[in-house]
C-alpha cells in the first residue's frame, strides 16, 4: 500500500506531466498518444508498453476524445482517482484556456490571428511524430500471423470507409471467437465479463441556450466515436443549421482546433464563446468531456482483468491491431493533405530523420520546429 507522500508525488508528477503535455502536445490524438507514450512508457516506466497499448486499444472502443481518455488512464494507472480527474484536468484545461483566448479575440475583433504559416509546417512534423511512434507499437501488437492479417485487413476496411467502430469490435470478436475454438479444443473453459458501457448559482448558466448547449455537447461526448472532424460533421447538423452559430463560426473553430494544443475538442469552447460568452463556453466545455471522466472510470479496472483472461485477450491483442491500422490511416489522411508542396516534405523527412537517429528527443520539440521551419519557408 502506497504511502500518503508516495501518493502525493504521483500526484504532483500527473499534474506536472499533463500542464506541460497540455501546452505542447499539437496535432491531433495520434500526436497526443504518441507522445503520451514517449513520456510514460520510455522516460517514466511508469507501465509496459503492452499495458499502453490495451489502453489505446480499450479506449478506441468508447465514445469521446481518444487522447483525453488516454490522459485519464494514464492520471488514474499512476495516482489512482485522483490521478484520473488531475491527469484530465490538466491535459484539457491549457488548450481550453488558450482556445477562450482565441475566442475573445474573434468575438471582440472579428477575426482570427494569421496562423497558416505555423499550420503549413505543424502538420508533416506531425506526421514525422506519428510515424516514429506507431512503428515500436506495431512491432509490439504483431505478435502472430494472425494478428497480422487482422491488421491488414483492418487497414483495408478503412479506405473503403468502414466505420472506425465497426472495425474495432469486428477484429475483436474475430479474434475472440477464433481463440474460443482453439480453446474448445483443449476442453477448457473461461469465464466471460461482461462488456457493459456504461457549478454555479449564476442563472446565466441555466439559461434555456445554456442548457441547451449542455445537453448537445453532452450527447456528443456519450456517443461520437472518431476525430474532431467528425465533431464538425455533427455539429453542423445539430447547431449550424438551428441558427445558434453560422458556419463561418463553425470552420473558424476547426481552425482554432488545428493550431491550438492539447485536444481537438477543445474547440467547443470556442464555439460556446461565440453562441453565449463565457458561460457558454462554461457549459459546452463540460458537457463535451464529463462522458470521458465517467467512461474511463468504468473501463479503467476491465482492461487488466481482460488481459488475465486468454478469451477477453485474444479480444484486446485484436482490437490494438485494429488501432494501428486506423492510426497508419490517419496518417495516410494527413498525409495526402499535407505533404503536396517539396518545403512540407522537406520538413517531413528532417523530422522523421531527427526522432529515429536521435531517439530520447521530445517529440513536443519536433512539432514546435516544424511550426518554425513553415513559418520561415512559407515566405520562400
Amino acid at each position: 500500500m502506497k504511502s500518503k507522500k508516495s501518493s502525493g508525488m504521483n500526484l504532483k508528477e500527473v499534474a506536472g506531466f499533463f500542464l506541460r503535455l497540455g501546452f505542447t502536445a499539437f496535432g491531433g490524438p495520434a500526436v497526443h498518444i504518441a507522445m503520451m507514450r514517449e513520456e510514460a512508457v520510455m522516460k517514466r516506466k511508469w507501465m509496459s508498453e503492452q499495458h499502453f497499448l490495451d489502453l489505446v486499444g480499450a479506449t478506441n472502443l468508447i465514445p469521446g476524445p481518444n487522447s483525453t481518455e488516454m490522459a485519464i488512464h494514464i492520471g488514474q494507472e499512476r495516482a489512482g482517482w485522483r490521478g484520473l480527474i488531475i491527469g484530465g484536468l490538466c491535459f484539457i484545461l491549457p488548450a481550453v484556456l488558450i482556445t477562450l483566448v482565441f475566442a475573445w479575440l474573434y468575438k471582440t475583433y472579428g477575426h482570427l490571428p494569421a496562423v497558416q504559416p505555423f499550420i503549413f509546417g505543424i502538420k508533416p512534423a506531425i506526421i514525422a511524430v506519428i510515424i516514429a511512434a506507431i512503428y515500436p507499437l506495431a512491432l509490439k501488437s504483431l505478435q502472430t500471423v494472425e494478428l497480422g492479417m487482422i491488421g491488414v485487413i483492418s487497414l483495408a476496411l478503412c479506405f473503403f470507409g468502414v466505420s472506425q467502430i465497426i472495425i474495432l469490435f469486428g477484429a475483436g470478436f474475430v479474434a475472440m471467437g477464433l481463440a474460443a475454438i482453439r480453446l474448445r479444443k483443449k476442453n477448457t473453459l473461461y469465464s466471460v465479463l461482461p462488456l457493459t458501457i456504461l457549478q454555479t448559482q449564476d442563472s446565466r448558466f441555466f439559461s434555456p441556450l445554456n442548457t441547451g448547449l449542455f445537453l448537445s455537447f453532452l450527447k456528443v461526448g456519450a456517443i461520437l466515436y472518431g476525430s474532431g472532424y467528425v465533431l464538425f460533421a455533427f455539429l453542423d447538423t445539430e447547431l449550424v443549421s438551428k441558427g445558434i452559430i453560422s458556419h463561418q463560426q463553425l470552420i473558424d473553430a476547426i481552425a482554432v482546433g488545428q493550431f491550438t494544443p492539447g485536444p481537438v475538442f477543445s474547440s467547443v469552447t470556442f464555439i460556446g464563446y461565440q453562441a453565449n460568452g463565457l458561460s457558454g463556453a462554461v457549459v459546452a466545455t463540460i458537457g463535451i468531456f464529463l462522458p470521458s471522466f465517467l467512461f474511463v472510470a468504468f473501463l479503467n479496472p476491465l482492461v487488466r482483468k481482460m488481459r488475465g483472461s486468454k478469451l477477453f485477450g485474444s479480444f484486446l491483442n485484436a482490437v490494438n491491431i485494429a488501432s494501428i491500422a486506423l492510426i497508419i490511416f490517419v496518417c495516410y489522411q494527413l498525409g495526402k493533405d499535407s505533404l503536396s508542396d517539396p518545403r512540407q516534405i522537406l520538413i517531413a523527412v528532417c523530422s522523421a530523420f531527427i526522432l529515429f537517429w536521435f531517439k530520447k528527443i521530445n517529440s513536443a520539440f519536433i512539432v514546435l520546429g516544424g511550426s518554425l521551419a513553415g513559418y520561415c519557408l512559407w515566405f520562400i
